[in-house]
């Protein structure tokens, strides 16, 4: 829980990817978290992170390394501070606060935005992609630029980037799972997305969305069976000391997608603009190779830990999946080129 009496100057710095200063930030979105003067004509703009404070997360990663950019490039011009532990709000909050201009900037998973935007749901359709190569080259072009402007046109924010996850989501279960039939009427935690619990739910599995920090407890009173989710994730969470298998399905690689508020960004002297968006542009390429190191890592100290690392055969799974494409576009038509630009990189 954030400290509601901390001072509303509050705020957690990095410095080449390591914590500088740390102090709980109140819930400033709620009452104008937005663009503010940092003295002698300077702007400073408020980030917003669910993720944890700790330098390497995705997250984190990626704004050390913009940071370190955005100095270099623009000096005291332009200044970002961080608020991650959702200290601003939850991300439901921020794209709201976004939209209206009342905060400035946001890293977050894909799948929020399709709160305001419904072609983000595309993101989230189980085997979409098949590796990160492939989530790069599809974002950083035709289906990457139409989601932008999608986003640009109902939220009014500006995409600075698009990160990765430390990994793709594979299953954490108690029993051992080979293929879909070993999934049957397991209880399998997802995110609260509509494509992420049909796709879980196709895979043969229950859909049983939930927040993280209920996951623990819920694999321990056997409320869930396993979970969808990314090597580096379990392992911070500790997941591992109650489910012991990890089936390499690669369900889903979720994108990360870091955005600022055109209000925000227009608050930034004219001069520095290609400063700030070139800072962006280095803290995403620098993230998205942390990002492959770190699954690598992840994955090798779950085996150390005694977890079962298993190679399924994920075509079984794909074909189970794979309707739910069509489904999605017939009801979101407009989503279809994005459809069409990702499946054509296959």
């Amino acid at each position: 829980m954030v400290d509601r009496s901390t001072s509303r100057r509050s705020f957690l710095k990095f410095g080449s990817g390591a914590a500088l200063a740390v102090a709980g930030a109140p819930l400033l979105a709620a009452c104008g978290a937005g663009a503010s003067s940092s003295g002698a004509g300077g702007v400073t703009l408020k980030m917003s992170s669910s993720m944890s404070g700790q330098p390497g997360n995705a997250h984190s990663a990626w704004f050390g390394r913009f940071q370190q950019a955005l100095k270099k490039n623009v000096g005291d011009a332009v200044t970002v501070d961080y608020f991650p532990d959702s200290q601003l709000g939850d991300e439901a909050k921020m794209v709201q606060q976004l939209r209206m201009g009342a905060a400035d900037m946001m890293i977050s998973g894909s799948s929020i935005w399709s709160q305001v935007a419904p072609d983000f749901g595309v993101l989230d359709m189980g085997y979409l992609f098949d590796s990160w190569d492939q989530v790069g080259s599809a974002l950083d072009s035709g289906a990457g630029t139409t989601l932008a402007t999608t986003l640009q046109d109902k939220a009014g924010v500006k995409t600075l980037g698009w990160a990765f996850n430390f990994g793709a989501r594979n299953m954490l279960t108690k029993p051992q799972v080979t293929s879909p039939a070993d999934l049957q009427q397991l209880k399998i935690r997802t995110l609260q997305a509509p494509e992420v619990i049909q796709t879980v739910n196709l895979m043969g599995a229950v859909a049983t969305p939930l927040a993280t920090t209920e996951v623990y407890t819920s694999l321990q009173t056997g409320l869930i069976d396993g979970l969808g989710h990314d090597a580096p994730t379990i392992l911070q969470n500790k997941w591992d000391e109650l489910a012991k298998h990890l089936a390499l399905t690669e369900h889903i690689f979720n994108p990360l997608i870091v955005v600022v508020g055109q209000s925000s960004y227009n608050k930034i002297p004219s001069q520095h603009r290609q400063g700030f968006m070139d800072a962006a542009r280095q803290a995403t390429e620098y993230q998205r190779g942390q990002a492959v190191a770190a699954e690598e890592q992840a994955m090798s100290q779950l085996k150390s830990k005694g977890v079962t690392v298993t190679t399924v055969d994920k075509s079984a799974f794909q074909q189970r999946v794979k309707p739910l494409w069509q489904k999605f576009v017939s009801e979101h038509p407009s989503a279809q080129p994005v459809l069409d630009a990702i499946t054509k990189l296959a």
